[in-house]
């Protein structure tokens, strides 16, 4: 996040204006499913370099009383610090290209407003369970009322990107900084090619900046 944070070539940007904001590479910083650690390890360090970022909490999780994951007022607590987006992560975690419509709008509905009980405000913003996206989920997304949503697809969204199809950059605990670098400039592109696109195949499943971790590895 230092890296990131003194890039003289980086804008990084709130996810829900990331299409707008006047640069030639905009980032986003994402995590999801709502870990307790992503209040009380990844935060702080955020706040730090005052790099705003978006959580994708699945409902369900925070209802579960695990102590992987964020309980109701952790959330509400998260949800209050300067930069911080909540969006949805489904209600059960289910993939949602295999559910039937009735299961469908559960998931994206459902979620969105279970999240928007707890935390008071509204939750415009989805990332998709398992990266189980095709145009029949996002649909449903659209009208549930999600403005953004997110894959689990590798790739560098252009101008004209669907934005309820964002596609993501998984950035791993283990990268180094040069392999975090080489990410940002749009390497490792051969990712991409390890889920169809669902902007372009109707149908089919897909899968920015996703941080990855379960929890945050100690090792950086």
């Amino acid at each position: 996040m230092a890296v990131l944070a003194n890039s003289q070539w980086v804008s990084v940007v709130d996810l829900r204006e990331g299409l707008t904001a006047a640069s030639p590479l905009r980032v986003a910083v994402t995590f999801d499913d709502g870990y307790r650690d992503t209040l009380a390890v990844a935060a702080p360090i955020l706040l730090k370099y005052k790099i705003p970022f978006a959580v994708f909490v699945t409902a369900a999780f925070v209802r579960s009383g695990s102590s992987l994951y964020l309980i109701p007022a952790e959330l509400r607590e998260l949800a209050d610090l300067p930069g911080v987006t909540i969006g949805s992560h489904g209600s059960s975690h289910a993939p949602l290209a295999d559910c039937d419509e009735a299961a469908l709008w559960q998931e994206v509905d459902g979620s969105r407003r279970a999240l928007e009980d707890m935390i008071g405000r509204p939750v415009t913003s989805i990332a998709y369970p398992h990266g189980s996206v095709n145009r029949r989920v996002r649909d449903a997304a659209r009208r549930a009322g999600y403005t953004v949503g997110v894959c689990s697809r590798f790739d560098i969204n252009g101008s004209g990107r669907d934005p309820l199809l964002l596609c993501r950059t998984e950035v791993l605990a283990v990268d180094s900084e040069r392999v975090f670098l080489q990410k940002l400039e749009g390497a490792w592109d051969w990712y991409r090619w390890r889920r169809p696109d669902p902007a372009r195949v109707p149908g089919d499943e897909v899968g920015t900046l996703r941080v990855q971790g379960n929890p945050i590895d100690p090792r950086g």
